[in-house]
This record gives structure tokens, C-alpha cells and sequence, in this order.
């Protein structure tokens, strides 16, 4: 053989390893940006789901006949909170995150039922502790929707290069698994909770 056909085989060799190099590292690179979107969603969940045990208390001397609603929203929350722990620990996997979205729609649901009680009660909506919880809770829900759109935005980019040429030919045996968006299936858990004591 030739020193310049030996020189192309090993040239072409060396630029098919970097561009597959290219190809793995940008799908880490990718996957990452995706788990760190998560994470930004986990920290706002985890700072709701830190709220509501207060909001209940403030709530409960008001509401001492509405156990029932104080009660829901706790176990919903706690609900919510281990979903959100088990999704935490996988970011993009299917099963978790389908579990904790409907978790959250049941939390968003013992929430809604909790501000509908509370509006029938002028004291506690006058209660300024409750007042300055209800806002940090809608300050709150409005970062997680910003966090899930951020995460979608990712997790689409992510998809997209594992499913991309030649990408799509080593993604799978690479153990680059698809990744879940955060999609809200009903439409009436499209919407936060409405947290409003004016």
C-alpha cells in the first residue's frame, strides 16, 4: 500500500472517531442541560411543597370545620412530594414523571378546594400571614411554569439530537433513552391553582 492511501485510511479512521466522539459528548452534553432544567423544576416543587404545610396551619384555626379540605391538601401534597422525589431521581423517565404529573394534578386539585373554602371565610382572607403565603405560593407557580417550559425546551433539544442522523444509530446502544416531556393531559389541570385573597 502506499504511504498516501495508509495516510487517507488513517485521516478518514481519525476523523470518524472524533466525529463520533462529537456525537456522544453532544448527547451528554444535551442529556445534562435536561437533568439541570429538572432540577430547576424539583427546586420549585420542593419549595411549594414546603409552603403548603404552613399555608394548612395558618389556615387551620380558620377552618375548623372544613378538616376534610386541611386534610386533603396534606396528603396530597405528601403524595405529590414523593413522586416529585422518585422523578428526581431518574429526570426524563417516562413512569416517574407520568406519576408525578398526576400527583400534581391532585395537589393543584386540593389546592383549588382549599382557596374556594377559604374565600368563604373574610377573616383568613384578611389574615396577613395567610396573605403573604398565598403570594409567595402564585410567585411560586408561576417559577415552576417557567421551570417546565425551560425542562420542555431541553428535553425536546436532547430528543432531537439522539434521534437526528448519524446520531440515531448509536444513541440507543449508548444507553441514550428517550426522554419525557412534562405535558398536563387534562385541560382543567392546565391552569395553577388560583391563589387570590383580595
Amino acid at each position: 500500500m502506499a504511504p498516501i492511501t495508509i495516510g487517507l485510511i488513517v485521516g478518514g479512521a481519525v476523523v470518524l472517531v472524533l466525529i463520533i466522539v462529537g456525537l456522544y459528548n453532544g448527547l451528554v452534553g444535551a442529556r445534562n442541560r435536561f437533568k439541570n432544567a429538572y432540577s430547576q423544576i424539583d427546586v420549585q416543587l420542593k419549595r411549594r411543597y414546603d409552603l403548603i404545610p404552613n399555608l394548612v396551619e395558618t389556615a387551620k384555626g380558620y377552618l375548623k370545620h372544613e378538616r376534610e379540605t386541611l386534610e386533603a391538601v396534606i396528603a396530597a401534597r405528601n403524595t405529590a412530594f414523593t413522586a416529585s422525589q422518585r422523578a428526581a431521581a431518574v429526570p426524563g423517565d417516562p413512569e416517574a414523571l407520568r406519576a408525578l404529573q398526576g400527583a400534581e394534578a391532585g395537589l393543584t386539585g386540593a389546592l383549588g378546594r382549599l382557596m374556594v373554602v377559604s374565600e368563604q371565610y373574610p377573616e383568613l382572607k384578611a389574615n396577613q400571614n395567610m396573605m403573604q403565603l398565598a403570594e409567595e405560593l402564585t410567585s411560586t407557580e408561576n417559577k415552576i411554569s417557567f421551570a417546565r417550559q425551560a425542562y420542555n425546551d431541553a428535553v425536546m433539544n436532547y430528543n432531537t439530537r439522539r434521534e437526528t442522523f448519524p446520531a440515531v444509530l448509536f444513541s440507543g446502544s449508548w444507553g441514550f433513552k428517550e426522554a419525557e416531556l412534562w405535558e398536563i393531559e387534562k385541560p382543567s389541570d392546565r391552569e395553577a391553582p388560583r391563589v387570590s385573597f383580595s
